[in-house]
């Protein structure tokens, strides 16, 4: 029997100095379900994946490394999750349910030039934008 190969993917990796609660709460906030916990010695997390449809949030406890977190510079940090979602009605839900969870809000669901979208920081300041943009079939025209 012949395997068929997998596509590449890629997945989010972020470090929390309370990965459990962080846990807890993009299951909450964002609707994630998780997958995969494996609980280090300290209470923390080893490793945790998470998954929302085809997207996976691969978790982990910082454990004193004190990994640098990117300060907000206007509207961004410069880095952070883009989730494209299947439409506006699913752009706002998960603000509401990420608002209801004590997100800090960058923009609230809107229009841009190219999509609708929202984005808020999680209570360790990542940040995450879910919009109905599909960079892979994006056109501009």
């Amino acid at each position: 029997m012949t395997e068929t190969p997998r596509p590449v993917a890629l997945h989010l990796m972020l470090a929390y100095v309370d990965a459990p609660a962080a846990v807890a709460w993009l299951e909450r906030a964002f609707g994630f379900e998780t997958i995969n916990l494996i609980p280090d010695d300290h209470g923390g997390v080893a490793h945790a994946e998470l998954r929302r449809d085809d997207a996976v949030v691969v978790v982990f406890s910082d454990d004193g490394a004190g990994y640098d977190r990117p300060a907000r510079k206007g509207e961004t940090t410069g880095r952070g999750a883009y989730l494209s979602m299947p439409d506006e009605a699913a752009v706002d839900a998960v603000y509401a349910s990420a608002a209801a969870a004590g997100a800090t809000t960058v923009w609230e669901p809107g229009r841009s030039e190219w999509n609708y979208r929202c984005r808020v920081l999680d209570p360790e300041g990542n940040e995450w934008t879910f919009a109905t943009l599909r960079p892979a079939e994006a056109s501009y025209g």
